[in-house]
């Protein structure tokens, strides 16, 4: 009788238990390229150089090594290398101690002296100091290297603590204007200058009203507008620099009004504590993943709401907060929250994406102690290269496991799809479609394995709607996997071959596997599991990347 019971149970509970293990392989890709849905900057991969100095510890652990704007080795080669390779690369120069930072300007009446340990002081450090000649070494470096700077101000300067993380008072301009100044005197080219850090909503270790931000913001307009007047490359006002809380923003872009915040930033560390054991679990889940665009979402709509003329950018995130984990933000598993992170922010209206950090921490993009590139790195190189500034819809019939983004291609015709595979089994067998030639069609099948039929033909290049033409057609194919399937492995394959540097000491080329494509065959594009696979159709029809 058990044994019977037991039986009706199995057969009650098989769907479910299936479901779970399986996943329908064999889905539909249709991408829209009539019409752009949104449009990044040109340069929309970016990278912060923070302030922590190197006995700043989380966890029993001091992961930022020699890695600040003020200790870097600006003379290192490979540092160099990985910043000239992204032709240019965005930067922004700022994080938590950024509001203790003074420059040693005619206004600053203390030494210039180095952040020290001080329990009592905004996250157990002492005000510090940027010489005027580490200043100097920093924008020589940035001028030979190419890169984009935001140049992220202090905004508690001159304010005082009122209650607890609260500070009031109006902030003290005299030190940024005289800063400021110096750098126009010298020529030196800043693209952004950023007010602040951390200081929105409940703040993290202080925190400003929004409407005395707003008010401190008109000033800082007025100086930015003073000391550029003769220049003819005005750099672009940025804030909050902190994190989205939707009453504190609209307030203060009520406030500060029209045209003074060209560029609201906000902060993303979605992903938890550095230290926290579900990081990869929560990597891996689409539910989780999908929480961001909640974000997202509302900002954009605050922001055509109380600040149309501005745009919004991604000023810092590093998925874990504290530094990042500690064997997960700086290995292969990461990749699914950083690409899939900066498929969504582009899906939803943001402009720039700043990844926490360039160097230091545990989620830099390269090493803090050699400067060898993480596995973050080449996949943001990858987006850099592949994918262009005007951003597609995308439909799919895939499970949530699937992610799926769509740009133009980068300075040239065509389109690339950006495929993302959470799950840990499902090989999924993509169609890959037009939306001017076909629609959306639902496949409906369980089959888990391949057909010995599927697998020979696998490689074989998806119909995408093409109009007819004589010359050779192909598609790229540039899969990433991690080294022998670990998924913190630190070293990451391109279609087999693992990334390093050359014998050169140089950045490699990515280069991909090229599909020859078939005149009017619809066959698949495969995707194995946790794997990640940029896909360039060179010769899709898509209007809105004419």
């Amino acid at each position: 009788m058990e044994f019977c019971i037991s039986l009706v149970l199995f057969f009650i509970y098989l769907p479910a238990i299936l479901a779970q293990e399986q996943e329908v392989p064999y889905a539909n890709i249709v991408i829209d390229g009539s019409e752009a849905v949104g449009k990044v900057d040109k340069n929309f991969i970016c990278a912060t150089i923070d302030w922590w100095p190197h006995d700043k510890c989380n966890y029993n652990q001091c992961p930022w090594g020699y890695s600040s704007a003020i200790n870097m080795n600006l003379s290192h080669p490979i540092l160099t290398e990985a910043i000239q390779a992204f032709k240019p690369l965005r930067i922004r120069i700022g994080g938590s101690l950024q509001d203790q930072v003074l420059y040693d300007v005619e206004s600053l009446k203390d030494p210039c002296r180095p952040f020290q340990k001080k329990s009592s002081g905004l996250f157990g450090f002492s005000k510090g100091c940027l010489t005027l000649s580490r200043w100097d070494d920093l924008n020589h470096f940035f001028s030979k290297t190419g890169a984009l700077v935001t140049f992220g101000l202090n905004a508690l300067h001159g304010r005082h603590r009122t209650y607890r993380t609260a500070w009031g008072g109006a902030w003290d301009s005299s030190n940024a204007y005289d800063f400021i100044k110096y750098t126009v005197s010298k020529g030196y080219q800043i693209d952004s200058w950023e007010f602040g850090n951390e200081l929105s909503g409940s703040g993290v270790g202080a925190r400003v009203s929004a409407e005395q931000y707003g008010k401190d913001l008109i000033k800082l307009r007025k100086i930015i507008d003073e000391l550029y007047e003769k220049s003819h490359l005005k750099p672009a006002l940025v804030a909050p620099g902190g994190f989205y809380d939707k009453q504190w923003f609209a307030k203060l872009l009520q406030v500060s009004g029209s045209d003074v915040v060209n560029i609201v930033t906000h902060h993303i560390y979605n992903l938890g504590a550095g230290d926290d054991p579900n990081l990869i679990n929560r990597i891996l889940s689409p539910h989780y993943l999908n929480k961001t665009a909640a974000t997202f979402i509302d900002l954009d709509q605050t922001m055509k709401v109380h600040g149309p003329w501005s745009s919004a950018w991604v000023g810092e995130s590093g998925g874990a907060y504290n530094s990042g984990g500690r064997n997960v933000s700086d290995t292969y598993v990461d990749s699914f929250w950083y690409l899939d992170q900066l498929g969504m922010a582009a899906k939803y209206n943001t402009k720039v994406y700043c990844r926490q950090s360039l160097i230091g921490g545990n989620y830099g993009l390269l090493d803090k102690t050699t400067f060898l590139p993480n596995p973050d790195y080449y996949s943001a190189l990858l987006w850099n290269q592949l994918m262009g500034e005007g951003v597609l819809a995308v439909k799919t019939d895939a499970s949530s496991f699937l992610r799926t983004y769509a740009h133009c291609s980068k300075g040239r015709a065509g389109v690339t799809l950006l495929l993302i595979n959470l799950s840990n089994h499902t090989e999924f067998i993509l169609t890959v479609e037009n939306s001017l030639t076909t629609s959306l069609r639902t496949i409906k099948t369980t089959i888990h394995r391949q057909s010995s039929f599927v697998r020979g033909v696998k490689r074989a290049v998806s119909w995408v709607g093409r109009k007819a033409s004589d010359a050779p057609l192909y598609r790229e194919e540039y899969h990433l996997t991690p080294t022998k399937g670990y998924l913190r492995s630190k070293t990451m394959l391109l279609n087999g071959t693992p990334l390093s540097l050359t014998k050169e000491g140089t950045i490699p080329k990515l280069e991909p596997v090229l599909e020859p494509e078939l005149a009017n065959e619809k066959s698949p594009v495969s995707v194995i599991p946790r794997s990640i696979k940029f896909v360039v159709f060179p010769n899709f029809d898509a209007p809105a990347c004419a």
